[in-house]
């Protein structure tokens, strides 16, 4: 297989005008679209949006390579456009963008994942790519592209490495620089971060191997003797990758677009050992050691805290989905509403009980995959273990547990408590002596682990039953005082659609779901339900507030509003967000009070209008939800001003 095998002459287009990075993203769906490169265009699409939401994936010096791996993908396709005036996608660079490719990865099979990475490769070329710019028409821009692979790669078999993983140059008694490169999807930056870096070593004269660890694997493996023989190692990734194998070594650790913007002075640090001497503590890989250089501990924490929360969810969604069938089966066969509700008949006991089993992991999972992100694996037994303490309510005064848990905050401090206090026992456990490094993760971390968590569960778990029965007390008590906290809640989830305001919002409706508050959780999803839809509804009422290309794509925004899918919203906040943003907080601010005034109740922390039918008293929740997207919507006509048409 070969790059034309997957570029057809229809998902090209040459010289397009498009004026800002969704509407570049638009029209390159659409010739995916045309090509029939897609089954279900819309999740293609979110799938694209989520990718960017992570970070632009425009490399600088005028490319832009967005990609998605998905089932939405019919089959494995590549669509380019050529931009002549350039368009902002948001480069590192800050220079236009005039060279794009979408890449459509389907989530199984890997064939054609080495004839991407050559792409990859030669897209590094700055000649080659003006050649590309200045196509004249799709049939000459494929034939440079099936040109330079041949010339690049002569009947090189698929399974082999492409020539950025290879050495740029003989080295006769060793390889001087080791690098491994990675990125999240591991499609396109990846490969350039790889080529780059050697082709940067050829000019310098050093000799260089580069290992890629891209969606197909890692591939070029460095070898013991190598990292023993190497005068400097290189880790550009922004994902994990196996970091024991560099202990004692000197180790430049970066993110992936250094490797693909800065590979030279990522070489020269390498070789001057202007790196510090890497000790493996068996946390998170690349991506923790680089945290732990340059973030700060709030950033930190909270890519711990999401890690954790991530892995929870779909216990959450699933077992509280099921709770809530069971509810609706038992009121539709006109059960009484004792004690017993939910499982007076067969059918709803069952899915009562399994749900129930699925609900009781969520804390123990929450804490165990904090743990597991701080230390590694030893960190996943004591966090799994400190959250299932959580939940039982574990103390020295009833160590089997009582009926009063210590919650959503007790899991949080056992995940991070056990997280750090494996981290630290690790680097203690570093003077052991090296015949004892065996025993090490399957005797003395789980013994000592286990014992810390114990006798510390133990000893707080007191302290945060009273925290966490105050708290329900609490909101128990509120009463009409609710309405302000669904307001604030609704708001929060507006603010900055996906951001840390956004998921501290929903870390409380998560918390309060635990705690059996499940009015909390509509106000909150119903917040994060209202911005697409708002947005949507104004460009369809309103569409002179909106350009030609916002008003193209907001049919997409109803789909994702009831789809509780808030980073929707995203590119119109971004085009206009001192308007936007204040209208949609309005729109979602009244939705979540109207929930909380009609008492409407959520077990499901997701799933948008599919999970309706579970909501205690759903059609209000669906006024409540009417009402926070028109608000939203009168609110961007009267903040917008009429937009500028081309």
């Amino acid at each position: 297989m070969r790059i034309v095998d997957l570029l057809a002459p229809e998902a090209i287009e040459l010289g397009v005008s498009v004026a800002s990075k969704p509407d570049a993203i638009e029209k390159l769906i659409s010739l995916h679209e045309g090509a029939g490169n897609l089954n279900d265009v819309q999740a293609y699409r979110e799938a694209i949006l989520a990718r960017e939401a992570g970070g632009t994936t425009a490399i600088g010096e005028g490319m832009a390579i967005p990609h998605a791996k998905t089932d939405a993908v019919a089959k494995p396709a590549l669509a380019a456009i050529t931009v002549p005036d350039g368009v902002d996608y948001e480069a590192p660079d800050g220079k236009p963008s005039n060279l794009l490719f979408m890449i459509a990865a389907p989530s199984d099979g890997d064939v054609h994942l080495e004839v991407l990475a050559r792409l990859m490769t030669m897209l590094m070329d700055v000649d080659w790519r003006n050649e590309l710019l200045g196509a004249k028409d799709a049939q000459e821009f494929l034939k440079l592209i099936d040109d330079k692979e041949r010339e690049k790669f002569p009947e090189e078999p698929a399974e082999e490495a492409p020539a950025a993983a290879a050495p740029a140059a003989d080295a006769a008694d060793h390889i001087q620089v080791l690098a491994v490169t990675a990125c999240p999807t591991g499609i396109a930056h990846t490969y350039m971060a790889a080529e780059a870096l050697a082709q940067q070593g050829e000019k310098m004269g050093i000799s260089i191997k580069v290992e890629t660890n891209g969606s197909g694997g890692a591939k070029n493996i460095l070898t013991k003797d190598e990292i023993a023989a190497a005068d400097g190692i290189i880790v550009a990734a922004d994902k994990n990758v196996e970091m024991a194998r560099f202990e004692g070594k000197k180790v430049v650790i970066t993110k992936v677009a250094d490797g693909i913007n800065k590979p030279e002075e990522l070489i020269n640090r390498a070789m001057s050992g202007d790196a510090p001497v890497y000790h493996h503590t068996g946390g998170g890989g690349a991506a923790a050691e680089e945290s732990a250089e340059g973030e700060s501990l709030g950033r930190q924490v909270y890519k711990h805290l999401m890690e954790g929360v991530s892995h929870m969810l779909p216990f959450v969604v699933a077992g509280g989905i099921f709770i809530a069938l069971a509810f609706l089966i038992d009121t539709i066969m006109g059960a009484p509403q004792d004690g017993n509700f939910g499982s007076n008949t067969a059918v709803a006991a069952w899915f009562k009980g399994i749900g129930g089993v699925s609900f009781g992991f969520m804390l123990a999972i929450l804490a165990g995959y904090i743990g597991q992100s701080i230390a590694d694996r030893p960190g996943l037994l004591v966090g799994f273990v400190g959250g299932a303490m959580a939940a039982a309510g574990c103390t020295f005064a009833e160590p089997a547990g009582q009926a009063v848990s210590a919650g959503f905050l007790g899991a949080l401090l056992a995940g991070f408590a056990g997280g750090y206090f494996m981290l630290w026992f690790e680097k203690v456990c570093e003077h052991i002596p090296q015949a004892l490094d065996g025993m090490k993760p399957m005797l003395i971390f789980p013994l000592v682990g286990l014992a810390f968590i114990g006798l510390f569960m133990c000893a707080v778990n007191p302290f945060m039953i009273m925290l966490n029965q105050a708290i329900a007390d609490f909101l128990t008590s509120m009463g009409d005082a609710k309405i302000l906290l669904g307001l604030l809640l609704g708001g929060m989830m507006a603010i900055d659609m996906g951001g840390p305001i956004n998921k501290a919002a929903y870390l409380f409706g998560l918390a309060s779901i635990e705690n059996g508050n499940y009015d909390m959780m509509a106000a909150v999803m119903i917040g994060g339900m209202v911005p697409p839809l708002a947005i949507a509804l104004a460009c369809t009422l309103f569409k002179d507030r909106w350009t030609e290309t916002e008003l193209k794509s907001a049919p997409v925004n109803y789909i994702m509003g009831l789809s509780f899918i808030t980073e929707g919203a995203i590119p119109y906040a971004a085009a206009d967000p001192l308007r936007v943003i204040p209208a949609c907080v309005c729109g979602s601010a009244v939705a979540g009070a109207i929930s909380e005034f009609f008492g409407c109740t959520l077990m499901a922390p997701h799933g948008g209008i599919f999970v309706f039918a579970v909501v205690g008293n759903w059609p209000m929740y669906l006024v409540a939800l009417a009402c926070g997207a028109v608000v939203g919507c009168l609110m961007l006509r009267v903040l917008k001003k009429p937009a500028e048409k081309a």
